[in-house]
This record gives structure tokens, sequence and C-alpha cells, in this order.
């Protein structure tokens, strides 16, 4: 277990492997462990690091909600990156973890070899969308407050796995408002801007996000979308090795 001192928060993340390097990000309420069945693979040909985002896992869960800001997560991910000495990296995750892979590439484009982009969608560019989505993370937040981590019970099969490894359900909560919670159209204008190779992943049953996945191929130029039969919103879970196959030849193509 590797920790990296950020100040205010510890994070806990996991690398291996060497060669050209690839930064994954976890969806909501799951952690860096539900990327366990692409590490043997990709560690094989590549420098692989996960980690748990502020207020998930291993990492730490400062109770300061000043602490959970999209910009706290970008400025995080790079800081991994400066820790593994990569000026650039294949960037992607899951769910949130892709969205604030895109939030990562519009900051930093020069450091993004390539983004992967799992089960994921843009954002909202109107107010009105975005404050559906937020009043859904806010919900999210109370039930964590509520009945703490049996709040996860019944979720998707990543959130389901992290639940004996969270620290703290309140970190969840903080989380949900300044992670999950979006503020603004920088994601999903920055779309057509992307200029690198860009894998677009999303399971067939996976139903909210086939649409969103699907205008991210429209806008992202050259975008590669795969859609991987029987699989749901856990789609690197439901099938690991038709994911792992996807990502290899990918960035095999790179």
């Amino acid at each position: 277990m590797s920790t990296l001192d950020r100040g205010a928060v510890r994070l806990h993340y996991e690398r291996g492997g060497s060669g050209l390097p690839v930064l994954l990000t976890h969806g909501f309420s799951a952690t860096g462990d539900m990327w366990n069945p692409q590490r043997e693979p990709l560690e094989a040909e590549y420098q692989l690091t996960t980690w748990d985002l502020r207020g998930h896992g291993r990492t730490e869960c400062p109770f300061d909600q000043r602490l959970y800001t999209h910009a706290q997560a970008v400025a995080d991910m790079a800081a991994l990156l400066d820790e593994a000495g990569a000026e650039q990296a294949v960037v992607g995750g899951l769910s949130l973890g892709g969205f604030l892979s895109l939030a990562f590439y519009a900051a930093h484009p020069e450091r993004v070899r390539a983004l992967i982009l799992c089960d994921t969608g843009p954002g909202y560019r109107k107010d009105e969308a975005r404050g559906a989505w937020n009043d859904t993370a806010h919900r999210w937040a109370d039930d964590f407050e509520e009945r703490g981590l049996e709040a996860l019970r019944g979720r998707s099969r990543e959130m389901q796995e992290a639940a004996s490894l969270h620290g703290s359900a309140q970190g969840l909560a903080l989380a949900a408002r300044g992670l999950l919670a979006q503020f603004d159209s920088t994601v999903i204008d920055v779309l057509p801007e992307i200029a690198v190779p860009t894998l677009i992943v999303v399971g067939s049953e996976d139903k909210p996000y086939l649409a969103p996945c699907e205008y991210m191929a429209s806008k992202i130029p050259n975008a590669r979308h795969e859609v991987v039969a029987d699989a749901g919103h856990s789609v690197n879970l439901d099938q690991p090795e038709v994911v792992n196959e996807l990502f290899l030849d990918f960035l095999g193509s790179l």
C-alpha cells in the first residue's frame, strides 16, 4: 500500500508495472480496487496507477466540505503523475472517474496521451438538467448521513464490493456534494477540443449511460466507441476479459 501526502489529505494508491503510464480513477462510492481485474494484464506492459478519491476507501476523509472539489481531484491526479515521474499518461476512469478524467484533460491537455472513458457521461450544459443531477447527488449524501454505509446495499457491483473498504460514510456524503455534484459545463464543452485518442466503453445493459456515451463519441473527434454485451454499469467487472482485450488493443494502438 502506498500513500501520497497532499497536505490536508493523504491519498491511497497502488502502482505496478512499467512502460507507458496509465492512471485509472474509480466511480463514486467505489475504490481503486474496482480495477483489480485489469491490474495483471495492464501491468504486464504498462505502468498502472489506481487510487482512492477523497472520502473513499483508504484515502483520508477530512470532515470539511471545502476539501472536496473537482479542482482538488484534478490536482490530486496531477500529483500522482508527478510522484510517478510521468509527464504524460493515459488517463481514464469509470462513471465519476471518467468525468474527472475529462476534467483533467480540460485542465491539463498536454499531460494526456489518451483517454479511456467507461460508463460515464460528460455532464450538462443546461442548468435545469444539471440541477436534477445535483438533486440526486444530494439525496445520496443525505442517505449516507442517515443510514451510513448501509446506503450502498443494492447499489451497483463496484459500490457494494467497496463497502468494507470505506472509512467513513460521512466522507462519501461530502464527496457526493463536492465531487459527484456538477457546477458548470466545462467538461461537456471540452469534448470537441479533445485531440488525443479516446476509447469509450459502455455496458449494453447500462441504460442511463448508453446515450451519454454515444453523445461523447459523436463529439470527440475520431473517438472509438465500444458497447460490451451482457454488462451493466460495472462493465470492467461484468466482462473483464472483454474489457481487458479492448484496453490492451487500444493501448497497443498508441
